[in-house]
């Protein structure tokens, strides 16, 4: 089930709403893990099995590393669960990728076409999380089977994060307040992040599926499709976000943000955090720093660093072009401890910017394409190393049609929307202007829904 959909918005979110704010609080989290349970099998109710397996282990497992802490048996349950955990990730996720490399070598084996289970990546991540936290002491061990089902199953952030650390939601697991307030800005949230997925996300998908079309093939059109796939993917995965945090805080959660404006970055460091934030720091705290972080020679360094970008690209898919897309990465943090970043700073902002814009967009090329091949044409097509014109008729009428689009999707990526909202919340017009504003915007997207029908979610194959 889509948070950008009819079933969702007027169905299964008043329902859930209902009976999570008519039960007494010890039941909410029970509200919460019924209904979690509902809108995963929404659409492949066969992997509930898989979500409720992994639930029961996790479970088990941190009531066991909690009791031995301290002692060899609690090491063993935690390789136990980290092993269990990424074997379950890596059969279901990386098996026909694996299979298909090693064919391309000259074996002759038999695909498992195995499906991928929505949302595997991320609460596999959060289930690692919490049995690591309470082998390493920061977190007791959940005694009630309900909260941590609720925890790992939770709806709001389940198939596309943010990637919510047990750590961060232990205490609000047992007390969180409601307020009307919070059910205000949350409601808020929800409704930006429902126009940034529907209103932005999905016309910049429509422009890039033509771009990809085209019979008519030019510099212009290289470069529209790759500003609008990387305006695309932002509005569509920081607009689930949006959706995630704002759903979070109608039940009373508060949970991580995950972006902040990455693309006015200056440098690639900068951008990462920024961007997937909770992504980053899981990686962070779980691979970097036991690996020895910054605290080790500049050789082992790099070392970590490969690893953890590797790691962080093979994440994202199962297809080569990931794990280079994460060496991509990998390559420009190493440059810039060497030289990278002082030049950057030297630089005048909006020059330093233009450049890792220009390091980025190369880097989402990469990130959308089919094959290396197809990677390597597109990068030549964007410089004009294809043969191909400057402006083609077709690509000038895409360019007018969707010229308001990407200045909106272009602005709407930077801080300033943020900035002209925090001043207008100090007026008095904000009394009457955002209620009318948002149920335009509710109206707008509703409208969206009814008559569209290209809504992707680009994270899901995550």
């Amino acid at each position: 089930m889509l948070f950008s959909s009819i079933p969702f918005a007027f169905y299964f979110l008043p329902a859930v709403l209902i009976a999570y704010f008519v039960v007494p609080f010890k039941f909410k989290n029970a509200i919460l893990l019924l209904f979690s349970l509902i809108f995963y099998g929404w659409g492949e109710p066969v992997y509930l099995l898989l979500m409720a397996v992994s639930i029961v282990m996790g479970y088990v497992f941190g009531l066991l590393i909690g009791k031995y802490r301290g002692t060899v048996k609690a090491k063993v349950f935690v390789t136990l669960s980290v092993v269990v955990s990424l074997g379950l990730l890596g059969w279901f996720k990386y098996a026909d990728f694996a299979v298909s490399s090693l064919n391309s070598l000259g074996l002759k084996l038999t695909l498992p076409n195995v499906a991928l289970p929505i949302g595997i990546s991320f609460y596999t991540f959060q289930i690692l999380s919490y049995t690591i936290d309470v082998y390493r002491g920061e977190v007791p061990a959940q005694k009630s089977i309900v909260d941590f089902g609720a925890y790992v199953s939770m709806f709001p952030q389940l198939i596309a994060g943010p990637i919510v650390r047990y750590s961060d939601v232990a205490a609000q697991l047992r007390v969180r307040t409601h307020s009307l307030e919070k059910a205000s800005l949350g409601v808020r949230r929800l409704l930006i992040g429902l126009g940034k997925k529907i209103l932005i996300a999905n016309q910049l998908g429509q422009l890039v599926e033509i771009c990809r079309a085209s019979n008519q093939p030019s510099v212009v059109f290289s470069w529209m499709c790759a500003v609008a796939f990387a305006l695309q993917i932002y509005f569509d995965f920081s607009g689930y976000s949006d959706m995630a945090i704002g759903l979070g805080k109608i039940f009373g959660f508060e949970l991580m943000e995950n972006f902040d404006h990455p693309f006015v970055s200056r440098s690639v460091s900068e951008f990462w955090r920024r961007w997937h934030m909770s992504l980053g720091s899981w990686f962070r705290d779980y691979v970097y720093i036991p690996l020895g972080g910054n605290r080790v020679p500049f050789a082992r360094w790099c070392l970590n660093v490969l690893v953890v970008w590797f790691l962080t690209g093979l994440w994202h898919g199962a297809a080569w072009n990931f794990v280079l897309w994460g060496l991509y990465f990998a390559v420009f943090l190493v440059l810039e401890k060497l030289f990278l970043a002082k030049w950057l700073k030297k630089l005048p902002g909006a020059v330093a910017r233009i450049l890792v814009l220009l390091i980025l967009l190369v880097s989402f090329v990469l990130f959308n394409a089919g094959s290396l091949s197809q990677f390597g044409s597109d990068v030549a097509s964007m410089f004009g190393m294809n043969g191909l014109p400057f402006l083609s008729t077709q690509s000038a009428y895409y360019l007018r049609s969707y010229a308001l689009l990407l200045i909106v999707a272009i602005v709407g990526a930077t801080p300033l929307v943020r900035k002209v909202g925090l001043r207008l919340e100090k007026t008095a017009v904000m009394t009457w202007l955002e209620p009318v504003a948002l149920c335009a915007l509710l109206l707008a997207v509703t409208a969206f829904l009814v008559g569209g029908s290209f809504n992707p979610f680009l994270y899901f194959r995550f």
